[in-house]
């Protein structure tokens, strides 16, 4: 895998924090596999929206990495859920199912962006840049990695 410049959360240049949920633990691993390759720290992981919200409250991440198909409860009404209860909430949702009406339903429920299984490292390294927004750095430390020159 290329290497990705570490980012950081802009106000104490800690690693980005991420709470992964999928049903599927390989989806899970792999994307905590990316996470890690772009500097970042698993906050959390869950297998359903009902336990991705009491994750979330329990484990306060910096971004969301959302399933839209779970059992128990789907990823829109667990994205809905959680920007309701917690507003500044980045929630991305990661799934094999784009149709369109799906995508446009994450946008309305709260979700800052929709990356298309299978993930490719490099958009969802973009993605998380533009979800942070200001509120992330690159690790000036990294020079000559990807996304080091921001």
């Amino acid at each position: 895998m290329q290497q990705f410049a570490a980012l950081l959360r802009k106000l104490d240049r800690q690693p980005v924090r991420y709470l992964v949920v999928d049903d599927s633990v390989f989806a899970r691993r792999n994307l905590a596999r990316m996470i890690e390759g772009f500097g970042g720290q698993l906050a959390g992981e869950a297998g359903d929206g009902c336990t991705a919200i009491t994750e979330y409250d329990r484990s306060k991440p910096d971004i969301v990495l959302m399933d839209i198909t779970m059992p128990q409860m789907e990823g829109i009404e667990a994205a809905d859920r959680i920007v309701r209860q917690h507003p500044d909430a980045r929630v991305v949702m990661v799934s094999s199912v784009g149709y369109q009406e799906n995508i446009v339903a994450a946008l309305q429920k709260g979700a800052r962006h929709f990356v298309q299984k299978p993930v490719k490292p490099e958009v969802l390294y973009e993605v998380i840049k533009y979800v942070m927004g200001e509120d992330a750095v690159v690790d000036p430390a990294q020079t000559g990695a990807v996304g080091a020159t921001v």
